[in-house]
């Protein structure tokens, strides 16, 4: 019984305690703080929602105060969109804020660009009023844009999907137009689903335009297509996600990539930038002798599993930079064709365990037959010449060659910088990586220091304290005189596609 009153007692303890009269404020004396005084909403497209921000209000004072109002200054005609408490609207009433305590307002914005005068669009929210007026500025820059969405079923509204080889697909997307396969730097594209290149025709973009794929996005060249990258050392064409908040600017796997399908040719790519997809670029199949994609003077950064894959295909490569990716940088498999000569391809990703090398060859494909047994095909590899390239990352062994015998298999490797470390003599019986053998490898630099300027967020130009200055082949420079930057390597070429600058 004693036990049950001690019991009783605690619970009418708690009861009272937790029973309080409602707080008792006054008003807002024009003492708020905030988390900051202008909300930058960054850079939205037209009539594209913009993501949620937020700001604090702090009240510091030791007493509860109740703010009068809360209001946007161009009330509702802003195209700003606020909400306190959860509650969305353009004004509001009577907001109370405890002592030494804050609260949180959300902002969010669409803006049709047709409708400002000014791609600048701001407006304020205003605290209070009179004596006691306080504001917040908000800022966001609104650009137009060429939208290419895919079709839509007008009675059951169900997306396109892209028919290849003239069988259907699961792939959201629809063949552009003829008028639309020029891409000028007029305004920026943004891209919904797949923008398709028919048969027999050619999709030209031109220097400095910009193409923002949304989730799930990128471009297809069909099979007798042609894709042509016309940037310039000045005007780079640039491929990456839509979504331009400044926090997703080196987020991977943001849309798809750019597919060279089989028997697309004569593809050609140059000063581009492409960047957070999950492959940069897929390339499908050798089609002809020429090479099926010829890349030079490009960057390919933060792709959340290969910068580029090749399959049984012809791929030429210079002055490629391709940088963090979470598989490998440069994946060249079911055999094929590949040159490549002053590139850089490094690997430092840091968002996850990275199972590939930076750079992988190999010749061959696996799949299960009916039985469910698995099945290893092989295709001849014609050609894996590295040329004066750098080959590293933050793995032990980022170049590998993978043989399986039954095919062609040829190589060369020259006056290249390689990370490679068997520490636990993986690879002692692969011939294929025994660096000594002078009819495939000849005047590489293995473990050399690198010198980047700085690896982990892809930027790979060279220091003077790099062991592969002055020690490219001569020849291969000559054949392509200016590094990425426009810098002539005729005299001393370094290995890599940057000449080396003294960091300050």
């Amino acid at each position: 019984m004693r036990k049950l009153f001690t019991f009783l007692i605690c619970i009418v303890l708690v009861a009272v305690s937790s029973c309080r009269k409602d707080f008792s404020t006054i008003p807002s004396f024009g003492e708020l703080t905030f988390s900051k005084d202008t909300v930058f909403l960054d850079t939205v497209f037209t009539n594209v929602g913009s993501s949620t921000y937020n700001l604090k209000i702090y009240n510091k004072s030791s007493d509860a105060i109740r703010i009068p109002s809360i209001s946007l200054e161009n009330g509702n005609t802003s195209n700003y969109r606020i909400s306190v408490d959860g509650i969305a609207g353009e004004s509001f009433q009577n907001i109370d804020i405890l002592a030494k305590d804050s609260i949180f307002l959300f902002i969010e914005t669409t803006i049709d660009f047709a409708s400002v005068t000014n791609p600048i669009y701001t407006d304020k929210i205003i605290f209070d009023t009179g004596n006691n007026q306080q504001e917040v500025d908000l800022v966001t820059l609104v650009q137009d844009a060429t939208f290419i969405y895919p079709g839509k079923n007008a009675i059951s509204m169900k997306i396109d999907s892209l028919i290849l080889d003239g069988n259907p697909t699961t792939i959201k997307g629809r063949f552009l137009t003829d008028s639309e396969l020029t891409f000028t730097n007029t305004k920026p594209y943004v891209i919904y689903g797949y923008a398709a290149i028919p048969a027999n025709k050619t999709a030209t973009i031109e220097a400095g335009a910009k193409l923002y794929f949304h989730n799930d996005s990128g471009i297809i060249v069909e099979n007798k297509a042609s894709l042509k990258v016309n940037g310039t050392m000045n005007d780079k064409v640039v491929f990456e996600g839509d979504r331009l908040e400044h926090r997703f600017n080196d987020v991977p796997g943001q849309w798809g990539t750019i597919w060279l399908r089989a028997g697309s040719k004569e593809n050609e790519i140059n000063y581009a930038i492409i960047k957070n997809g999950i492959i940069g670029v897929l390339v499908d199949s050798l089609g002809s002798n020429a090479p099926t994609l010829s890349i030079k003077n490009s960057q390919i950064y933060n792709n959340a599993n290969y910068g580029i894959l090749g399959r049984e295909t012809n791929i030429s490569g210079e002055n490629l930079v391709i940088g963090n990716t979470g598989q490998s940088s440069l994946a060249l498999t079911i055999g094929g064709t590949y040159n490549f000569t002053h590139s850089t391809f490094a690997n430092y990703w840091t968002n996850g365990t990275r199972q590939l090398p930076t750079v992988l060859v190999n010749n061959f494909f696996t799949y299960n037959d009916i039985n469910n047994l698995e099945v290893i095909e092989t295709r001849d590899l014609h050609a894996a010449n590295f040329t004066n390239c750098i080959i590293d990352g933050n793995n032990n062994m980022e170049f590998v060659l993978d043989k399986v015998d039954g095919s062609v298999f040829n190589y060369s490797i020259k006056n290249n910088m390689i990370q490679f470390n068997d520490v636990d003599a993986v690879f002692a019986n692969n011939t294929e990586l025994d660096f000594t053998d002078t009819s495939h490898y000849l005047n590489n630099i293995i473990n050399g220091n690198l010198n980047f300027k700085d690896p982990f967020t892809n930027q790979f130009n060279i220091g003077q304290n790099n062991e592969g200055i002055d020690k490219a082949l001569n020849t291969a420079a000559f054949l392509f005189p200016l590094d990425i930057l426009g810098i002539n390597r005729t005299t001393s070429p370094d290995i890599g596609a940057y000449q080396h600058v003294n960091f300050q």
